[in-house]
């Protein structure tokens, strides 16, 4: 009998056996479900289908309104009630709105309901971010989330896996976002097809918590059903009286079987741009400094969290965004924009000429806060450029790092961010 992966031993555990292998269907206890308001008010037109009246546990579902609130039209006013109403009737106690909301996967680490060790499901693709904690964690469709809200539990195919060995440390001018483009540009968007994309090596200590988080949140754009970083002091640190449950840590046998090793040298890592209409169109950014823009998103459940308004506070302060510019920093919680406002982060990006929204998902899947005109073109710290994922579907999405970004809101083109 083979070892385990990470993954597979996290499933196993959930499953209550112990062994699973990849291929196999397993019925698996959740530790969170989670949904968002575009997601939510379709599972719980299911739940009440299917005859459901009570939520399995109501500390265990997570209800965030995050992409179109504050409310935009009325059908997205109409979706949050329902939200509020079935969040009310149910007493779910990790219910966010207005006010106390953030973007559903920069706010569940940052709030500790999601910890080491755990299954979680989430009506929205990008679940996968939990990985960063040592959690399995996957998106699924809003019937399964009804289920799961109502019975705890999900099925699943447990999947195989494929080992990125970690080795150096990236440049300043980098991050966890140029990693994640890299690889994706080199396995393509289906490269990891319903595998686990397991991290792993003597790499992994030089990524801060927002790197890792990053970079699992785009396991979901390869494919994969999840991505998972081990948990070492960095994780620990990072839980360490903010999680609500006690984590459990797991870690891949020394004979796990992978299908593959793929080993990644984060020296060599260079900033990053994935280009349209696809997120494995990547480039290196100094090739495209030809390329005119439009507009600069910097925020989104990829790079909403400190690190990326740091590094794009420090691109833009004492600075000037280009004519005819738009630069438009979301900060990806209420705590994040909190601290950018006491550490004078709002008023640098004012005075360079940006504008700073309440937290949201708003233009990254073209809801609001920045749609493009046809013919128009944005670099964005976001996670899919698409055709129309922005807007118009003869627009443009460049996906790149806050640093790229950043430095392309000062000259008007895509541009890498060079140290002084």
């Amino acid at each position: 009998m083979m070892g385990m992966t990470m993954t597979q031993k996290i499933v196993a555990s959930h499953a209550g056996v112990d062994h699973v292998a990849a291929g196999q269907l397993i019925n698996a206890k959740l530790d969170i479900v989670l949904g968002n308001d575009i997601t939510t008010p379709v599972a719980v037109n299911e739940f009440k289908k299917a005859g459901f009246d009570s939520v399995f546990d109501k500390d265990r579902v997570a209800i965030v309104l995050d992409h179109f609130v504050p409310n935009k039209d009325i059908k997205a006013a109409e979706q949050s009630k329902t939200c509020r109403e079935f969040a009310c009737s149910h007493c779910v106690s990790h219910f966010y709105d207005v006010g106390k909301m953030g973007i559903e996967h920069a706010l569940l680490p940052e709030q500790g309901i999601v910890t080491a060790g755990d299954c979680i499901i989430g009506a929205d693709s990008h679940t996968c971010t939990y990985g960063a904690l040592g959690a399995f964690s996957t998106g699924v469709g809003s019937t399964d989330m009804a289920a799961g809200m109502a019975t705890g539990m999900a099925w699943f195919k447990v999947p195989s896996a494929i080992r990125f060995n970690l080795t150096g440390k990236l440049p300043s001018n980098c991050s966890g976002k140029d990693v994640i483009l890299t690889i994706i540009g080199m396995i393509g968007v289906d490269g990891a097809l319903y595998k686990s994309m397991e991290f792993t090596g003597e790499g992994v200590a030089n990524l801060s918590m927002d790197d890792r988080l990053c970079i699992c949140n785009m396991a979901i754009e390869a494919g994969a059903k999840n991505g998972i970083f081990p948990v070492d002091e960095k994780t620990i640190e990072y839980m360490n009286g903010r999680c609500e449950r006690t984590p459990v840590i797991y870690s891949a046998d020394d004979d796990a079987e992978y299908e593959q090793t793929i080993e990644i040298n984060l020296s060599d890592i260079v900033p990053t741009v994935s280009c349209p209409h696809l997120p494995e169109n990547t480039k290196p950014a100094k090739d495209l400094h030809d390329i005119k823009i439009d507009q600069v998103v910097i925020g989104s459940c990829t790079n909403g969290r400190m690190e990326d308004m740091e590094a794009a506070y420090k691109i833009l302060k004492d600075k000037k965004i280009a004519d005819g510019i738009r630069c438009i920093i979301i900060p990806g919680t209420m705590q994040i924009l909190r601290e950018c406002v006491e550490k004078g982060y709002v008023t640098a990006f004012i005075d360079a000429g940006a504008v700073v929204s309440t937290p949201t998902c708003g233009p990254c899947l073209g809801g609001y806060m920045g749609i493009l005109a046809a013919g128009e073109r944005c670099i964005a710290t976001t996670n899919r450029n698409f055709v129309g994922r922005m807007g118009h579907v003869d627009s443009e999405v460049y996906l790149a790092s806050p640093h790229t970004a950043a430095a392309s809101a000062l000259t008007g083109y895509i541009t890498e961010y060079k140290e002084d």
